[in-house]
């Protein structure tokens, strides 16, 4: 399941799902748009998992739940609480991050 935030609400994804992977990205990255296609690819290859799209100066509060301070990061979510982040270009490194969880 891929979902794209449009507002600031990541905590309560976070809450009502059993795993959550993050991209958070913004406009001006163009790492950030490289990694998105494979990002998507990913969210398409795992059922049960929510991969959430944010934009991370949209989304203070959402940022704050990974300390995000580079992009792209990536943070998987279990069970309501931070297990792992990344700051990433390389697909092998955010496959790893996914298959730590699924």
């Amino acid at each position: 399941m891929l979902i794209e935030l449009n507002e600031d609400t990541l905590a309560d994804l976070v809450s009502q799902n059993d795993k959550v992977v993050v991209q958070y990205s913004a406009s001006w990255c163009g790492n950030c748009r490289i990694m998105k296609p494979k990002f998507k690819k990913l969210a398409a290859e795992n059922e049960g998992v929510a991969f959430v799209l944010v934009d991370a100066e949209n989304s203070p509060e959402s940022r704050k739940l990974a300390n995000v301070s580079n992009l792209p990061t990536f943070a998987a979510f279990v069970n309501g609480k931070l297990v792992n982040e990344t700051q990433t270009n390389k697909a092998e490194v955010l496959t790893e991050l996914v298959n730590g969880i699924v």
